[in-house]
């Protein structure tokens, strides 16, 4: 079913919806709205009067006033000059979400664009046609102006288009889109390369990602406590709720609820164990820091998914038109960097969990989890993998939204880093997913020398997926493939969905 998009009343859900492909288009209110701005611009540059980034040039040509019969001229330019990104392109689906996300932002009616260049990005919406977007190149203001630019100028016939994975030159791919080459009006090409939007699109990316690590990392959290024959004591609500952090009361009752009727947890209640590693007992507390910082990103990226954040403002009730700061990608910046930092956190507790249970010393289970250890090396090197993927991550997790590097001769001294921060949180989510996966072959593998002791319902329907990518072993055999289908797996949210959300 389409999204009618109301930017004013965006939320999460539909946010999560639309990175996964829901067709989408703005609602009435919005186009009137979008019909109201491109007329305001007409009766401003009617006027005469001296508006940034109508009438003048821009950045530090800000003071250069353009001449009437050169207006159209001076937005074309600005689509071509700013066209200039290096790098891999970005994924299909975070350019698609870069679109709609620039819808919402221009249906707050306050841009100035034309509803034909409204109708021109719905149509590479409907014909699955994106643009070829290089992914290096912005600082995160003033917005994210390589990336757009790259957009728009798909439109405008110069670029590449990726029409439902086909590359096709942007000159030829527009007649069969039955589209026209884009001639921007006064204002528009500013409105719609000034914003937040590749950022932004990149940052929701990472968060719905590590939305689903996040899930599959509690399930396979829970099948090593039980891998561990652990205590479930510290996940008792009655801990978690003296100390009142709210991801923490979350985690732990979301491991408790998968563990729920474990005989494996059952059979040792009486044990002499008092205390298992940090990895196991504190997941409540590691992990439910990391979920209110990702609810917290979250929240600012929903905000600004609907937000203005192009220059000048307009104003079209009194035809102003105000410069300001929105195009500036600090808060995207910070939210991204905090999806990295939770998400290294996630993997780097899942890698402790497995070391455990490969060492017999720890785990009581054989060594590396096979039998026939010396001839079989086991789950040794899955773990070193693991490793690898976790040591990535802490060097990647360095914050990107601490740096600035001055651009535009001085004009734009301070900037973001907000796309560079996104797309490192994306990549550590990728790497934790892959850190998860081990986890969970390690798990699937423990929880079955306590056999014909079962673990719980909602473990063994999991632990039954893991089975289906990754089958018991009892002799080494080449891993890798087994790994990646597990990733991919937990990438695709087949692990541990439903557990804990957002």
């Amino acid at each position: 079913m389409t999204q009618t998009l109301d930017p004013q009343t965006i939320t999460l859900a539909t946010l999560r919806e639309l990175w996964s492909g829901a067709p989408a288009r703005l609602d009435d209110a919005s186009m009137q709205r979008v019909t109201e701005a491109a007329a305001s611009v007409d009766r401003i540059v009617a006027g005469g009067a001296t508006v940034y980034g109508i009438n003048t040039g821009f950045g530090l040509l800000a003071n250069t006033r353009i001449p009437h019969d050169r207006l159209a001229e001076l937005q074309t330019n600005l689509i071509l000059s700013h066209s200039a990104g290096l790098g891999e392109p970005l994924p299909r689906h975070v350019v698609r979400l870069m679109i709609v996300l620039k819808l919402l932002g221009l249906g707050r009616g306050h841009s100035g664009v034309r509803t034909l260049v409204i109708d021109a990005l719905q149509r590479l919406l409907d014909a699955d046609a994106m643009p070829r977007i290089p992914s290096q190149g912005s600082v995160g203001a003033s917005g994210d102006l390589a990336p757009l630019a790259h957009m728009i100028a798909a439109l405008m016939g110069y670029g590449w288009f990726d029409i439902a994975g086909q590359v096709v030159a942007a000159k030829d791919a527009l007649p069969q889109l039955g589209l026209d080459p884009l001639q921007l009006a006064p204002k528009e090409g500013l409105a719609l390369i000034n914003g937040t939007q590749a950022s932004t699109a990149l940052a929701l990316d990472a968060l719905f990602t590590g939305e689903r690590v996040f899930a599959a990392a509690i399930a396979a959290g829970a099948m090593s406590v039980d891998a561990l024959k652990g205590s479930a004591k510290p996940f008792d609500p009655r801990i978690s709720e003296l100390r009142g952090q709210p991801g923490q009361i979350a985690v732990a009752a979301a491991i408790s609820g998968l563990l729920d009727g474990s005989e494996i947890l059952t059979s040792h209640v009486a044990c002499a164990r008092v205390q298992d590693p940090y990895s196991f007992r504190c997941q409540p507390q590691v992990m439910g820091a990391a979920l209110d910082l990702l609810t917290n990103a979250a929240r600012t990226l929903t905000i600004e998914a609907g937000a203005v954040t192009d220059n000048p403002i307009l104003f079209p009730d009194d035809d102003s038109a105000i410069s300001g700061g929105n195009f500036h990608a600090q808060p995207v910046a910070f939210a991204a960097d905090i999806i990295a930092m939770a998400l290294c956190e996630v993997g780097s507790l899942s890698e402790r969990r497995t070391a455990v249970l490969v060492d017999p010393k720890m785990s009581g289970l054989p060594a590396f989890l096979t039998q026939d250890s010396g001839v079989n090396s086991g789950m040794m090197i899955p773990q070193v993998t693991a490793a690898a993927l976790v040591s990535e991550n802490k060097t990647l997790a360095f914050p990107a939204s601490v740096d600035s590097i001055p651009t535009s001769a001085g004009q734009e001294d301070h900037v973001s880093m907000a796309p560079i921060a996104a797309r490192k949180a994306a990549q550590i989510a990728r790497n934790a997913a892959g850190v998860v996966a081990v986890e969970l072959m390690a798990a699937a593998e423990g929880i079955e020398y306590h056999a014909p002791l079962k673990t719980s319902a909602g473990l063994r329907a999991i632990h039954a997926r893991i089975r289906e990518l990754s089958p018991h072993f009892t002799a080494d055999r080449y891993w890798a493939d087994e790994m990646a289908a597990l990733q991919t797996a937990v990438l695709a949210g087949e692990i541990g969905a439903g557990t804990i959300a957002l």
